[in-house]
């Protein structure tokens, strides 16, 4: 590998492209004229232009005519030289793009910019050509198949009537968001479901922008101990023992409060440190909630939700890409969806944008009558891996516990839903015919008892006009 990359291997890379325009078709993703030489710069460019426009390299006598330069063609090249400029410019490219940024990144701690340096110098260090071909569909049905099921981390919500919907659950890698009006439980919603994950035994972290980090932990000591909320202090030696207990069979948990308008690199900073701490890999990371952080690559009002929320949806799904996890958030519903019973996504607070980023769109609908009788509904908005997209999930909730748990596995004793006029129209009818029939059945005894008697009355009278008779 060349630790130099002077004018003459520059003019070198511009000779074997002229040689064989292939090698420029290879490159092109990662061509920058502003990369080379000052006095090969009006080349590279040329060059640039010249296939943009016509679809095909100059060569070298348009290349003499125009810019004045003499780049030849190199004979006698072979696979192993193609293979050597192929590494060899990469990594020119890859050096003179992270060098630009470090210089561009000096201006931007001058100014006191600091937001934009890392994303800078990522970009720059990421730059590679494009070698991947991606998948043979035909080649290996199996294989890839069964590399989806092992490597996609899929996890279990906790609640299988949503799993069923979801072909399984939550993926790593993918953002999630439910979203809800002012006091519809979202952060009841991620709080449940860390609880899930970490009786699962994964690992995770839920970050607050609201909640005080003593106040969310109370929360989660109810859930996690089934103890009501208001019995917590009361019981505070039960409640210490029982979650002591559950910590032997469950995932590593933190609870970190950020203040609002926090950014992903107040986000990705923290993990590492907590992963530097503690040495554990996140399984997952529940943000309360999306619409009060701030984006990092752009410099967007507040007021302009529709735009700080596009950056920062799509922010944090690079940041659960990059961190492998299960990635999931909130957002607030507006105000033309509080007296709706069905949500679209005209009811997000700052529109599509972050819609169109998400991978799943959850909507929480409830009323105050609905939480009393301990019902949650989630309405399936959007799903990108599954054909849930318009149905709806029933959910139950213990006002006491503040625990969201699957009907199915935790189903009410007592029947809550009210009768209707038709059941309540049948019942009056069959209990008018039991009248009836017991009426009916009542004349009937009474008739065959006044038969009865009238019979015994008349042998009484018989008896005794023949005994009359005989005297």
């Amino acid at each position: 590998m060349l630790k130099e990359f002077n004018a003459d291997v520059q003019e070198l890379f511009l000779r074997m492209m002229v040689t064989n325009a292939e090698l420029f078709v290879r490159v092109t993703n990662i061509f920058n004229s502003e990369n080379f030489d000052r006095r090969l710069r009006p080349v590279a460019e040329f060059m640039r232009e010249h296939s943009t426009d016509y679809k095909v390299l100059p060569d070298s006598t348009q290349i003499k005519a125009t810019t004045g330069e003499t780049i030849d063609p190199v004979a006698d090249l072979d696979e192993g030289h193609y293979e050597w400029f192929m590494n060899e410019f990469e990594s020119f490219t890859r050096r003179q793009e992270l060098e630009r940024a470090i210089m561009e990144s000096a201006d931007l701690l001058d100014k006191g910019d600091y937001d934009p340096v890392e994303k800078l110098i990522k970009d720059a260090v990421q730059i590679s050509l494009q070698r991947d071909l991606g998948i043979d569909y035909f080649a290996d049905p199996r294989g890839r198949l069964m590399h989806l099921k092992s490597s996609n981390g899929q996890a279990s919500t906790g609640w299988p009537c949503l799993d069923q919907k979801l072909y399984g659950g939550f993926n790593k890698g993918e953002l999630q968001i439910f979203a809800g009006g002012s006091g519809s439980g979202k952060s009841l919603f991620m709080q449940n479901l860390s609880v899930n994950w970490v009786e699962q035994g994964l690992s995770g972290v839920y970050v607050t922008l609201e909640l005080s980090e003593e106040l969310s932990a109370m929360r989660v000591d109810s859930m996690l101990t089934d103890t009501k909320t208001k019995e917590v202090f009361r019981d505070l030696d039960n409640v210490e023992m029982k979650v002591k207990m559950k910590q032997k069979a469950s995932g590593n948990f933190q609870i970190k409060y950020m203040p609002a308008q926090s950014t992903v690199n107040d986000l990705r900073a923290f993990t590492r440190e907590l992963q530097i701490q503690t040495g554990k890999k996140l399984d997952f990371m529940c943000v309360d909630y999306l619409d009060l952080l701030m984006p990092v690559s752009a410099k967007v009002s507040p007021s302009d939700l529709f735009v700080k929320d596009k950056y920062v949806s799509e922010e944090l799904r690079n940041l659960a890409k990059e961190l492998d996890i299960i990635f999931v958030t909130a957002s607030q519903l507006n105000r033309s969806a509080v007296e709706e019973i069905e949500f679209d996504h005209s009811h997000i607070s700052g529109g599509i944008s972050k819609i169109n980023t998400a991978d799943n769109v959850f909507g929480i609908f409830t009323s105050r009558s609905m939480r009393e009788r301990g019902q949650y509904q989630i309405q399936l908005m959007k799903t990108r891996s599954s054909a849930g997209v318009g149905q709806k999930v029933e959910l139950a909730f213990d006002v006491d516990t503040l625990r969201i748990t699957d009907p199915g596995t935790n189903a009410p004793t007592q029947n809550t839903a009210q009768p209707s006029a038709q059941s309540i129209m049948d019942k009056f009818k069959t209990t008018s015919q039991v009248g009836a029939t017991d009426q009916a059945v009542h004349e009937q005894v009474d008739t065959q008892q006044k038969k009865v008697n009238g019979d015994v009355q008349s042998t009484k009278l018989k008896s005794l006009l023949n005994t009359l008779k005989d005297k």
